[in-house]
């Protein structure tokens, strides 16, 4: 049996991104993660809010052993635009001294928050530190970033669901929907 979302996504809301095609590149995701990590046990440092449901997911199609960890930063609030400014609200728990250590991001726009996460983390020594993103605005770069992993190329669209929010709320949806400009 099917849960029925409809009831909670607004007209105004439109799919952008289904169910359906986020679980398969995540398997295609798991896969390539597997390779690159083989004989490693890296530790996935993901950034909350927006990157919980994302991370649980993938790591199901991550077939070796892992560590989890998350960081929580904001440089939105509550807004739907980038302030630029990030502050670490929860910092990392995990010693990533000399490990292999994954980054997982919801979205990565501007690429502010991705140029940050890596000089902070790179402070800590790990041997080795990429990033995956479930999508990327490529169009909406203020900055030069390298993302080793990406899971959509999208337009620059403002986007809820499947973790991320429009103010707290929506993170529950199961696809990705973009908002229709009224």
């Amino acid at each position: 049996m099917e849960y029925d979302q409809s009831v909670i996504v607004p007209e105004s809301y439109k799919v952008l991104i289904s169910e359906e095609e986020i679980q398969k590149r995540l398997q295609e995701l798991g896969e390539q993660i597997t390779r690159d990590f083989k004989g490693k046990t890296p530790i996935l440092i993901g950034i909350l809010n927006g990157s919980f449901i994302f991370l649980a997911d993938l790591i199901r199609y991550i077939n070796t052993d892992l560590e989890v960890d998350f960081i929580r930063i904001s440089s939105y609030g509550n807004g739907r635009e980038s302030s630029g400014h990030i502050k670490i609200l929860k910092p990392l728990s995990a010693d990533i001294n000399g490990r292999s250590v994954l980054v997982v991001e919801d979205i990565v726009d501007s690429g502010l928050s991705v140029q940050f996460l890596r000089k902070m983390l790179e402070a800590f020594n790990p041997v080795e530190l990429k990033f995956v993103t479930l999508l990327n605005k490529p169009e909406k770069k203020k900055v030069d970033v390298s993302i080793d992993y990406v899971g959509f190329d999208i337009e620059d669209k403002f986007v809820v669901g499947y973790g991320l929010d429009d103010g707290q709320m929506k993170r529950n949806l199961r696809s990705i929907y973009y908002i229709e400009q009224e």
